[in-house]
């Protein structure tokens, strides 16, 4: 059967990084919720108009909702060969609905990227962009050849609102009350992998394509 990926990761972990990868790479397409939400608000689905009275009333989507909007997308035919989620499920309510939805079509692959914390605060907090053609870089892991400066123009580095030591532990707080439970549902099921996701980009894409390729639960380092 064609896989379901599944990427749970914290802030700064790669996931968007490495769901780009995947998609460009092994040709699985990126499913976002937000964005067929959106087309769906747009073209005014039925679902779409369900979600709009939802969302007009200051209320979360509903789940049916959310899960009708993934089971209409799964349906497409670049979706045959496997295809990667992007911020779905959040829940263990949604978890549970997405396999009842997948069951018997295809093999779902729940992949862990795993950063130990110190790590992460590095990733976010050394974060730099700079405000004339918007290059990253890291005072810790990309620094810059000039303080404050962007080695490809010369623009102003500054640190944004959200990645500050604060913010960032705030932010990993959050992720480990509502993603710890989904990682404890998806451990149960025995569909949980876990890859290091510390090194270069490349190589983290490769342990995660060596997984992908594997039956049966586990950790690739």
């Amino acid at each position: 059967m064609a896989p379901i990926l599944i990427l749970l990761g914290a802030p700064g972990s790669g996931k968007g990084t490495q769901a780009k990868r995947i998609e460009a790479e092994l040709h699985f397409p990126q499913i976002s919720t937000g964005d067929i939400l959106r087309e769906a608000l747009r073209r005014e689905t039925p679902l779409g108009l369900k979600a709009r009275a939802a969302m007009d009333a200051g209320e979360l989507v509903p789940d049916d909702v959310v899960i009708g909007i993934i089971e209409e997308r799964l349906q497409h035919d670049d979706c045959t060969d496997g295809c990667v989620m992007d911020g779905f499920p959040r829940t263990v309510a949604q978890a549970e609905a997405l396999g009842r939805l997948v069951q018997n079509r295809f093999q779902m692959k729940v992949i862990q990227l795993d950063v130990p914390e110190e790590d992460l605060m590095k990733r976010l907090t050394g974060r730099r962009n700079c405000v004339k053609c918007g290059a990253i870089s890291n005072v810790y892991f990309s620094p810059a050849e000039i303080d404050n400066r962007c080695d490809l123009c010369g623009g102003e580095l500054v640190q944004r609102a959200d990645d500050t030591a604060a913010v960032v532990r705030n932010r990993l707080a959050v992720y480990r009350q509502h993603t710890e439970p989904l990682i404890a549902y998806y451990d149960r099921q025995h569909l949980l992998h876990t890859v290091d996701a510390q090194g270069d980009v490349s190589e983290i894409f490769d342990r995660i394509n060596r997984l992908i390729r594997q039956n049966g639960s586990g950790a690739v380092r």
